[in-house]
């Protein structure tokens, strides 16, 4: 009979210690959210990764460089189609002479026009080195003129000084300055090659110029410590000059490198410039002239041979 009134007994009326037994045995549930968690970490990028997204962004920039440049090629194509039109053709614009002088310009240039973008950089320098050399020259001038005023016996060189500013001015333009112009612009290897023959000539006179031999009309180092020895400010001057043209030779040589690496990658030859050479020389009207007279006289002298 007790364990039956046992049995019937509910949970109120158990003893206060049931209650605390029961809650022990069974646990108490866990309300939060499960959270998995990866099992493996993920890999770390390695140095061979790193270097490689390096390259491929490197890539990219170099691609988009490319089409800048080549955007920007198109652009000027355009602008000079554009002027080309609106003038009815290219007008000389250099040297820029007055409209009343007698004599006009003779050449046309615009290296923003006529000149590829990656190559507009040296054609700049070439042309600032020229008015360097110019300018150069012209001091020159005074400054044997200085050398002529405290050394009577100096009137060869204040000559000499003026010829050579009469005559490597324009000749230097001509002769080597446009050249490289028009090879860069027309991609020309024969204007490459008269361009190379041209300049080293030219920076052999730099050297002569910068030695400065007493009577060949350059106040060089010789000829400024020469004049030194009359007088002090005027042989000052004349170092300045010395050393203007020794700036001149050195940054020739500099320019002439950059050129000679910038014509290996043009893809000019001398293959190339043989065969520029070929077809100028037959495309002038002179030469076809000649030439057509040469063999019509021939075919006439091999007609007469036969009737005789």
């Amino acid at each position: 009979m007790p364990l039956r009134v046992w049995k019937n007994t509910t949970l109120s009326q158990m003893p206060e210690q049931q209650p605390l037994a029961l809650a022990q045995k069974c646990p108490p549930t866990n309300t939060q959210p499960a959270i998995m968690k990866p099992t493996e970490e993920p890999p770390a990028y390695t140095q061979q990764q790193t270097q490689d997204q390096a390259r491929a962004q490197a890539e990219l920039l170099r691609r988009q460089e490319e089409l800048e440049k080549k955007a920007a090629e198109l652009d000027r194509r355009e602008r000079e189609m554009q002027s080309l039109s609106a003038t009815g053709g290219r007008k000389n614009n250099w040297p820029p002479l007055p409209e009343k002088f007698p004599v006009g310009p003779c050449f046309y240039h615009d290296i923003a026009v006529d000149i590829p973008v990656e190559f507009q950089k040296t054609v700049k320098i070439m042309y600032y080195l020229w008015m360097f050399h110019t300018g150069t020259l012209f001091v020159n001038i005074f400054g044997c003129l200085a050398w002529f005023c405290v050394d009577s016996s100096r009137g060869v060189d204040f000559g000499l000084a003026m010829l050579w500013f009469m005559l490597f001015t324009p000749c230097s333009f001509v002769c080597w300055y446009r050249p490289l112009y028009g090879a860069f612009r027309s991609d020309s290897s024969f204007r490459f090659f008269v361009f190379f023959f041209v300049y080293i000539c030219q920076f052999g006179v730099h050297v002569l110029q910068a030695i400065g031999i007493t009577g060949w009309g350059a106040c060089g180092w010789i000829s400024a410590l020469t004049g030194l020895n009359k007088s002090v400010p005027v042989g000052i001057m004349m170092i300045l000059i010395a050393a203007l043209f020794t700036a001149s030779a050195v940054i020739s040589l500099i320019m002439f490198k950059k050129v000679h690496a910038l014509y290996r990658t043009t893809g000019a030859s001398f293959e190339k410039a043989q065969q520029e050479f070929a077809t100028g020389v037959m495309a002038n009207k002179t030469v076809q002239t000649a030439a057509a007279n040469a063999a019509s006289g021939a075919a006439r002298g091999a007609f007469k041979g036969e009737q005789i």
